[in-house]
């Protein structure tokens, strides 16, 4: 965000001017100028912020934690060189230093200090190898990111032996070997038998580690001092160190250094050197800065707490709302606590009282179980709970403990907030930081806290430069505090007094999109759920009848006399009441000029729309505001929020004063607001608009990656709903006569009905347009009986493909969770994929058995049209069916409820011989199949069909609202991994270290491989020497980083884990083992995907760079051959010439094609092309990563021009290419025809991964495969129908997301637009249901089809324009109310 650092203030990179600034207490923003730069101004583009330094995140050096003693007495030096991951030691340290030297007794010290962070740079990396030289004593501590662990081990390593001393505190296994002391060493660590190693071992390395490791500090000196040997002495004093250096204190830390310098330094071998034992604090208790000790009885505590005489009237009211909060020890015994006490202080001033809790160890689970719950009543004593340790609540930086962390925050049962200090950047690091957050720090602190269900992640106190200690950011300890009291509040106060604001949106503009949301029927579920919370004592008044009134009164002003166009007006706000509400409405004036502007305004008033009942208001979600002006949607940065969009906010808090907001359904706009991307400031509009009111947020499960964007940018508490239940395509029409015709030909084939009946079906084919997909012989040519069987089998596995594709029917409504039959596809194909982690066979493998053969096999001979596989697959997936139906019905009741599945699965399975299952395959060709595969299969899916029927939205959304603990879960595809079931979970994505996985490399590479066949039939034998492809955030969560890993076996690298099993490294294949070239790539990153896997994208960069380097011949390293021709061309240097991994800039999401597209706002293909090129070139560099994203137009232009290919993956059922604007928002197919010199349109694909059988299909056969199973089919079309208002706008979305991708890639038939026409607009009936439903969306549908045909897309008769044309006119009468 280019606001923080606009002209006045730029920052020089000499080294005074950084140390100037940071003594004027800057991070008061109140200094920052106001004015934002707008988004195409020349001067944003000046805030780089590699201009200070190194381009890395960290800008400090050792330079400032190093002493040199002025050794007049000329004593013996000890040089002592230490590595920290966090700054609060520095302090302590330094003073411990500086007051031996004062004191010069027997020895002077000289000391330098590392952060872990700092060793990226590698200037910094050779001046600690340097000063390893002449050490004595080298110190090391939390060293967890697995590239510092090896730079840091390799250099010890060197001095090892010749050092006095290595002394490592718990860190990788790595680096801890490298301890010794004397005798005692730790070089066999994880081997050896004694019990001082047994700790390391064992994969529960995480915070019960930690914790025996303390058990043991305080039992073993004891014991150790009266065993005789030398070798225990050294133990002890190894022990002794670590019980100093946890004390931290200057004190603990003096008597420290004289101890190991005495015992361990030749120089001082004879002199003795007298220190103290440390003085030991508690390990884990309760901390107030006022109080006189440190308490571990929250009794005592509280006693002294009552009887403050300091207290304000606020405090001492019982009312007062009580917040629990856990801290770090380390800082509060260092000393480093002044960010602790301004939060306590904060608290008290609002009138909040405090239970401030540490702990010692990694593990905080105790602790809040012990102090913050009430052992006998079990309720909590506080009304919320916030971290600022910014760790995960069991491990810490280590391994985590996630489930133990959740049982305990379940105990707690109140709203739990994790907030930051900064802890690899300083203060204005940060401020200037597009990025926000250090992508390291993202995955240590955001990402692990989350998945203990922690939510709004604030950054409250920043970093000095030079001493290193904290100090609060007090704008941003106001928010995370006023924030932290309104959770609680929701504890406090009653229902009926309680008042929520729902918030619903409307994209694109127009009133038959009110309440737009992914597979949600929003106006029925937010009837469901007004019903619920009046049931249960909120006060909902005048709420209507029925779902269809309530819509009708959100979306029409009553006090217009017809039908108007405007929705119903709650609120108009005059513009001087709007500028003294909004604090940061001058900042939007420079993109939207003086309010009220002409969006949400009537020219005088800024309008609010919406509706109240009693304590609840429906509002209407303002939208961007520029997606009809195709000048703002060229912009590469977006623009900020309109007066309109702030307005809506402000009066939600500050005049109907909502307790919370709950926004509706996936997704809003609120969260993709400009500002930076994890750890926002105060000016980044996100923080801004929610202001303090609690966000509650329902999003579909199977989108975690959205939903992530909302928990920390919304700080929204993301609560999951279930996508509706999938049934299989089926067939219809002529595709239904088609596979009638099949079956008698198998029947018939070696009579002479043979010929005939294929002809038959070579002319019904032509006619339901298969002649694409598959090569059909020319009507009335002779063809022998071994090619009708070919051509038979090739159509044959087209319908089956067709038919068992499958689809989400209807739309979701909250707390109706699907019926037991309902559930029957869903398990056929959880059933469908094999579990070798869970020893789960699927069920297409076992039958295929039964009969002898590999269900692989059989998939390859289905698809190459082997008639006899194809049939065989069907008896597969017929027979999958019937057996799982036979065993869903046997655990339901008459009314299709799921009756208590456990008893009924133990009497299923005490008897093998009438297993449903079993009796059903009786009867098939199947019957030999394995039981005890069967039976497993079966217990897993029984678990599952009790976790799909379970319901729990509307009682987590409850929950929430009574300021209670929503439990977390991950978000995905329920089919690959039903843990994401039951929803109402608190939704996460996941460890982003973590991927890709094992698994995920070995699907990527066969998709790959299938990819380049693919590639290789089309283009004569030759390989593609450049593939353009997309990642996207929620594919990589739900597959577990597939599509990375094939970028990565594309260039031929390999990921590897460390010990921890993160990933952030990566290693080459050589050419023989590939056997290929390696494929050069261009990779556009989602805004959503940089934003979560920002680790992952300089793993990708370094990856590429890695192999641009490599001393290889050009045919067989694409990627060298184009950096080598793109470095010359452009004058730079091969690195930067290989950069390939791109994305938005900062703060910015999508191409804004799909907007342009949607509201028609683009005049021709080129247009969109520049959207795409000015949005999506920012590149992400691994060599300079501080730098954030940084624009590199010229080598992206040049990367597409290379590429042969385009390609992307689809990988759950519910989202397919027509179904969202993403897909082809990102589809580059059209641009890069525009690059090539030689004008060649690059092949287009898609990879579908949906199933077991993965394939490769070109972009135009995914198009019609969609348009046949969803748009023109009657089973998915009636399904949307029967939502009626919101079902009519799902067929239109369709549609428009169509004439898309005829946009972006040419690749929609004519006939689609053909077909569409017939269904829709041709049948009499069907028009008429469209028109009443919701006759805005219709308008738009006609609209879309005209515009298809003006565009060039669509190729018809003209009386079906006439038809059209006239139909607009209709129906624009009918929105306007004149009856004619």
């Amino acid at each position: 965000m280019a606001s923080l650092v606009s002209s006045a203030f730029t920052i020089s990179s000499t080294k005074d001017a950084l140390s100037s600034i940071s003594q004027k207490h800057y991070f008061l923003h109140s200094s920052l100028p106001r004015k934002i730069n707008s988004s195409n101004s020349k001067s944003s583009l000046g805030v780089k912020c590699a201009a200070i330094g190194n381009g890395l995140f960290t800008q400090t050096t050792q330079e400032v934690r190093r002493i040199v003693p002025d050794n007049k007495q000329g004593l013996p030096t000890v040089k002592i060189v230490y590595v920290v991951l966090e700054a609060q030691y520095q302090s302590s340290l330094t003073a411990a230093v500086q007051s031996l030297n004062n004191n010069q007794m027997d020895a002077s010290f000289e000391v330098v200090g590392y952060l872990v962070e700092e060793l990226r740079d590698k200037a910094t990396y050779n001046t600690f190898c340097k000063d390893l030289e002449d050490a004595n004593i080298f110190i090391g501590s939390l060293i967890f990111v697995e590239e510092l662990a090896l730079k840091v081990k390799v250099a010890v390593e060197k001095e090892r032996d010749r050092l006095d001393a290595v002394l490592v505190f718990p860190s990788m296994p790595e680096v801890m070997r490298l301890n010794k002391l004397g005798s005692f060493s730790m070089s066999q660590l994880g081997q050896s038998k004694s019990p001082f190693f047994q700790l390391f071992k064992g994969k529960k390395q995480s915070a019960g580690f930690a914790d025996s490791m303390l058990k043991l500090v305080r039992t073993l000196p004891k014991v150790l001092k009266y065993l005789p040997s030398d070798k225990a002495q050294d133990a002890r004093l190894y022990i002794l160190s670590l019980q100093f250096w946890l004390g931290g204190s200057p004190d603990n830390l003096q008597n420290f250094l004289k101890m190991i310098s005495g015992s361990y330094v030749p120089a001082l071998k004879g002199t003795k050197m007298e220190y103290s034992d440390p003085v030991l604090y508690l390990d884990s208790g309760i901390w107030h800065p006022l109080a006189p000790c440190m308490y571990d009885d929250v009794k005592e505590y509280l006693n002294w707490y009552n009887t403050r005489r300091d207290a304000n009237e606020k405090l001492r009211s019982p009312k007062a709302p009580i917040i629990g909060l856990v801290l770090q020890r380390s800082h509060i015994v260092t000393g480093d606590d002044s960010h602790y006490v301004a939060v306590i202080m904060e608290l008290e001033a609002k009138g909040a009282k405090v239970i401030p809790i540490f702990a010692g160890g990694l593990d905080f689970s105790g602790p809040v179980e012990r102090f913050l719950v009430d052992p006998v009543t079990k309720k909590p004593f506080v009304h919320s709970a916030i971290s600022l340790t910014g760790f995960a609540l069991v491990g810490g930086p280590a391994r985590q403990d996630h489930p133990r962390a959740i049982e305990a925050l379940r105990k707690l049962d109140v709203p739990y907030i994790v907030a930051l200090p900064l802890v690899f950047q300083t203060t204005e690091e940060w401020l200037n930081s597009t990025l926000g957050l250090h992508p390291i720090q993202v995955a240590l602190q955001v990402a692990l806290p989350e998945l203990d269900g922690g939510m709004e992640p604030i950054v409250f106190a920043g970093r000095d430069p030079r001493t290193g200690k904290s100090h609060a950011l007090h704008k941003r300890v106001d928010q995370l505090c006023t924030r932290a009291i309104k959770w609680a509040e929701l504890k406090r106060k009653t229902k009926t007094e309680k008042k929520l604001a729902i918030t619903v949106f409307s994209f694109p503009p127009d009133k038959g999109n009110v309440g737009t949301a992914a597979y949600l029927n929003v106006f029925s579920s937010i009837f469901s759920v007004l019903k619920e919370l009046k049931r249960d004592g909120y006060n909902v008044e005048g709420l209507p009848e029925t779902s269809e009134a309530l819509i009708e009164e959100v979306i029409h002003d009553k006090e217009a006399q017809f039908s108007s166009p405007n929705l119903n007006v709650a609120y108009k706000m005059g513009v001087r009441e709007y500028q003294s509400l909004t604090p940061y409405a001058t900042s939007l004036e420079e993109s939207w000029g003086k309010p009220p502007g002409n969006l949400n305004s009537d020219g005088e008033n800024l309008l609010v729309y919406g509706k109240q009942y009693g304590n609840v208001f429906i509002g209407v979600q303002p939208t961007f505001g520029y997606e009809g002006d195709p000048m703002r949607l060229l912009f590469s940065k977006s623009a900020s929020p309109h007066h309109g969009f702030a307005a809506y906010y402000s009066f939600v808090e500050k005049i109907f004063k909502a307790d919370a907001v709950l926004h509706f359904g996936t997704h809003g706009s609120l969260e993709f607001m400009p500002g930076k991307q994890v750890g926002m400031s105060d000016v980044c509009y996100p923080d801004s608009l929610i202001g303090n009111i609690p966000n509650v947020y329902y999003y579909a499960a199977n989108n975690p990656s959205e939903a992530t964007i909302a928990k920390r940018r919304s700080y929204a508490n993301t609560i999951s709903y279930l996508t509706p239940p999938a049934e299989n395509a089926g067939l219809y029409k002529g595709l239904k006569q088609l596979s009638e015709l099949i079956s008698s030909y198998q029947s018939l084939k070696d009579t002479g009905r043979g010929p005939q009946i294929v002809s038959s079906i070579i002319s019904t084919a032509k006619q339901c347009n298969l002649d694409k997909d598959v090569e059909l012989p020319d009507e009335g040519v002779e063809i022998t009986a071994k090619e009708r069987d070919l051509v038979v089998g090739k159509v044959y596995s087209k319908i089956m493909e067709i038919e068992s594709r499958l689809l989400p029917c209807g739309l979701h409504v909250i707390g109706e969770p699907p019926s037991a039959m309902e559930a029957i596809a869903t398990l056929v194909n959880i059933a469908a994929l094999d579990r070798a982690e869970e020893e789960i066979s699927s069920l297409p493998s076992i039958l295929a058995e039964t009969v002898g053969r590999e269900i692989e096999d059989v998939y390859r001979g289905s698809d190459k049209g082997i008639l006899k596989d194809v049939e065989l697959l069907r008896q597969i997936t017929e027979a999958s069916r019937g057996a799982v139906t036979a065993f869903v019905e046997r655990t339901t009741n008459k009314k299709g409820q799921v009756v208590d599945v456990a008893d009924k699965l133990s009497s299923i399975l005490g008897f093998g011989i009438n297993e449903p299952w079993v009796q059903y395959l009786s009867n098939t060709k199947f019957y030999r199949a394995d039981r005890d595969k069967l039976r497993t299969l079966f217990v897993f899916l029984g678990e599952c069909l009790k976790l799909v029927v379970a319901d729990n939205e509307l009682g987590s959304l409850k929950q929430a609202l009574e300021g209670k603990y929503v439990e977390p879960g991950p978000g995905g595809d329920p089919i690959r991994n039903p843990k994401v079931l039951p929803t109402g979970k608190n939704i996460h994505a996941l460890d982003p270290q973590a991927i890709p996985t094992t698994a995920a490399m070995q699907s990527a590479k066969v998709v790959v491989e299938r990819l380049i066949e693919r590639q290789k039939a089309d283009n004569g034998g030759k390989y593609p020497e450049t593939v353009a492809l997309v990642l996207w955030g929620t594919d990589n969560i739900k597959t577990y980083g597939e599509s990375l890993a094939q970028v990565l076996w594309m260039i031929g690298v390999l990921p590897v884990a460390d010990t921890l099993g993160r990933v952030n490294r990566v290693e080459t294949v050589s050419l023989e083992e590939l056997g290929r070239p390696r494929i050069d790539v261009v990779v556009n990153c989602s805004g959503v995907f940089r934003d979560l896997f920002i680790n992952q994208m300089n793993l990708l960069d370094r990856a590429v760079k890695m192999v641009a380097e490599l001393d290889e011949p050009a045919e067989m390293n694409f990627v060298r051959k184009h950096a080598l021709e793109q470095a010359e061309t452009l004058g730079i240097d091969i690195r930067e010439a290989a950069t390939r991994v791109f994305s938005n800039a900062s703060g910015s999401y999508s191409s804004n094609i799909n907007l342009a597209v949607e509201n028609s706002s683009w005049n021709d293909e080129k247009q969109l092309q520049d959207m795409y090129l000015s949005r999506k070139s920012f590149a992400f560099d691994s060599d300079a990563p501080g730098a954030g994203m940084s624009e590199k137009r010229k080598v992206f232009e040049m990367a597409l021009s290379t590429a042969d290919a385009t390609f992307q993956n689809l990988d759950s059922s519910e989202i397919s290419l027509t179904d969202v604007s993403h897909y082809f928002d990102s589809d580059p197919t059209n641009l890069v025809q525009n690059l090539r010199k030689d004008g060649k349109k690059p092949s287009a694909y898609i990879a579908d991964t949906t199933t077991a059988n993965a394939q490769v299909r070109t972009l135009s056969e995914t198009v019609r495969l969609d348009a046949r199973t969803k748009l023109l089919n009657p089973k998915w079309y009636e399904g949307m129908m029967s939502s009626g208002y919101e079902g009519v706008r799902e067929i239109e979305k369709r549609l428009t997301n169509t004439v898309g991708w005829s946009a972006t890639s040419g690749q929609v038939d004519n006939w689609v637009y053909e077909e569409a026409n017939t269904t829709f607009i041709q049948d009499e009936e069907m028009l008429n249901r469209l028109m009443n439903s919701n006759p805005n969306s219709f308008r738009k549908m006609v609209q879309t089809f005209l515009e298809a045909n003006g565009r060039g897309y669509w190729d018809t008769s003209e009386q079906n324009i006439e038809k059209l044309r006239q139909l607009y006119s209709e129906v624009e009468d009918k929105i306007e109310g004149i009856d004619r």
